[in-house]
């Protein structure tokens, strides 16, 4: 070591040293074998062009062989990658050129908005493309079954001939395999040219072989057991699995719903003060130390603390309290919650990925990247399902050609109408191949967890990981913070007492008129409770809200005020908790209700 300079403050080390006598993992070691931990480099990626679970399989073992990469978690579903890495030693643009290296693109996630828009127009392309090769495919697909199956099955008479013919039939099942089937041979293509197989060559490798056979009997007259056709069967496959990642395309759409909505919840500009003039930027040009305004019935763009002003900000969206808080000089805001009644002005602390928002979004996406331990079980089946397949399909093969074919008796089965030992055992293979597709296992455990994360935020429950998911079928206790869980979440009028010598009414009626242009919860839920006792309100006039205080508005020549009880204890009237009670102030004409 030539040097080393450790920054408490920053928690960084700055480290000199000749790399023929040490290295970076060394040094990492010896900074944890004291008790420390040594924080890695991390990058998120977007992945393009993955089409199955092997896919991200591959994506996985090709950065994880990489010098510098530490760990590497991809996932299907979200089309994510999270690599940890040793800056020092790779470089993101080295990691992303390793991802293209093997037919993929790939590209670091932009924390912006236009991110967020270029997400969706994506997987919405993804979703349009995915429907329209399902449709090309229905509507080739189905003349080419009935023509097929109506020259073996008599009820199918019905059907024109002109359908039956086997040059329409091999025009139409051309068709399907160039339009909506043409993706998963390019896809076989780029897997062979970087040597990777997944999904897709089970399915070109399927429907391909059933294509082939039909096109060698259609214009070959290779003998007895060679005349079947089976564009039929190429045409119900290429159906069947387009549905298949339609439906997935959609899913996984919708999976990522919940982070989008999340997204959705910030400010898309704010007000700042520049050189004394009021300023309306965009959010992301907001920096720490700017001074941002905040008027009623706005959101709050980022977190800060107020340093003129004061108001009640609703903040149920991060801690489901119903019931705004009351913030002063000097008190925090966080961004993306609702200003209710005044105005202030608050210093920015933290913007950008650094707000409580953008730390909950990353949260919930960390918890729909991070792989459950049964996750991890189903990828290592999943990467290496596709050789297996081609195994078992092989061996298929040869046992019927060699073995089955003579031994159960196909040969002499008028059933099979003398077909041929080479294309039985063929047709055997190529239906190992073919239900292997659909590649359930390698979608269905992350597709779970996405759905349950993304559930869980939608409705204000954060799943910290895929670990904690899998484990909580084990929980015996359940602790609920009761405000918006165990209760409505929204206050409501239960009773109240009027002061001798006014009717319940009469108070009731005075309240609500008083609370009618009120935006406080409080307020709302008064005039809420007078309507369901059929008591209509008043037309107040010259409705003030005070914030921090209460109202006041004037009814017939009349003032009345609405205020927290501790403003009114200070003024040295009685109250009785958890009452609406009402006084009448002598001399001048003025009516409190707390």
């Amino acid at each position: 070591m030539d040097s080393v300079a450790v920054n408490l403050e920053l928690g960084r080390a700055k480290v000199i040293f000749e790399p023929s006598i040490v290295s970076p993992k060394e040094i990492e070691e010896a900074i944890e074998s004291i008790g420390y931990k040594v924080e890695k480099d991390k990058v998120t990626l977007d992945l393009q062009g993955m089409s199955c679970a092997s896919c991200a399989a591959n994506i996985e073992k090709i950065l994880n062989k990489k010098e510098g990469v530490i760990s590497a978690s991809v996932n299907f579903p979200l089309e994510k990658a999270v690599v940890e890495f040793d800056s020092a030693r790779i470089s993101v643009r080295e990691i992303i050129d390793a991802v293209k290296g093997i037919g993929y693109g790939a590209s670091v996630r932009a924390e912006t908005v236009e991110y967020e828009d270029r997400e969706q127009m994506s997987r919405n392309s993804e979703i349009r493309k995915q429907r329209n090769n399902l449709i090309i495919a229905l509507v080739l697909g189905i003349p080419i079954g009935l023509g097929n199956m109506s020259m073996m099955l008599p009820f199918l008479s019905f059907v024109p001939a002109f359908f039956s013919n086997h040059i329409v039939l091999f025009v139409l099942s051309t068709l399907v395999l160039l339009f909506p089937g043409r993706q998963f041979f390019v896809g076989t293509f780029k897997g062979f040219k970087y040597g990777v197989t997944d999904m897709n060559l089970l399915i070109a490798a399927g429907t391909g072989s059933a294509y082939l056979i039909s096109v060698a009997a259609t214009f070959l007259d290779l003998g007895p057991g060679y005349d079947s056709l089976y564009y039929d069967t190429v045409a119900f496959l290429i159906i069947f699995i387009v549905l298949g990642r339609y439906l997935e395309a959609r899913a996984r759409g919708r999976t990522s719903e919940a982070i989008r909505k999340l997204m959705g919840l910030r400010a898309k500009t704010s007000r700042i003060l520049v050189n004394g003039i009021e300023k309306e930027v965009p959010i992301e040009e907001v920096v720490v130390g700017d001074i941002v305004i905040v008027r009623p019935g706005e959101q709050i763009p980022v977190d800060g603390v107020i340093v003129e002003g004061g108001s009640a900000v609703d903040e149920s969206m991060l801690t489901g309290e119903s019931i705004p808080v009351e913030k002063s000089p000097g008190d925090t805001v966080i961004g993306a919650t609702l200003n209710r009644t005044g105005t202030f002005n608050f210093r920015a602390t933290k913007v950008g990925a650094d707000t409580a928002l953008a730390q909950i979004i990353r949260l919930v996406e960390t918890a729909q990247t991070t792989k459950a331990p049964i996750q991890r079980v189903a990828d290592i089946f999943a990467g290496n399902f596709v050789v297996a397949v081609h195994i078992i399909a092989l061996l298929a093969f040869f046992f019927w050609f060699f073995v089955g074919y003579w031994r159960y008796g196909v040969g002499e089965s008028v059933s099979f109408g003398g077909i041929s030992p080479f294309l039985f055992s063929l047709l055997i293979a190529i239906t190992v191949l073919v239900i292997s597709c659909p590649c359930a296992v390698g979608l269905a455990t992350p597709a779970a967890i996405m759905v349950g994360t993304g559930k869980g935020a939608e409705n204000g429950i954060l799943i910290k990981g895929g670990e904690a998911l899998e484990r909580a079928h084990k929980l015996d206790i359940i602790v609920f913070d009761k405000t918006g869980t165990l209760t409505k979440g929204s206050p409501k009028l239960t009773d109240f007492l009027a002061a001798p010598g006014h009717g319940e009414k009469e108070v009731l009626f005075i309240a609500a008129t008083a609370e009618k242009g009120s935006e406080h919860p409080l307020g709302e839920a008064i005039v809420k409770g007078a309507e369901e006792r059929e008591i209509s309100p008043g037309k107040a006039e010259n409705f003030h809200s005070l914030p921090g205080k209460g109202i006041e508005a004037y009814f017939e020549e009349k003032e009345f005020c609405s205020a927290p009880a501790n403003l009114w204890k200070k003024m040295g009237f009685p109250l009785r908790k958890w009452k609406l009670r009402c006084e009448n102030l002598k001399n001048k004409g003025r009516l409190q209700c707390l």
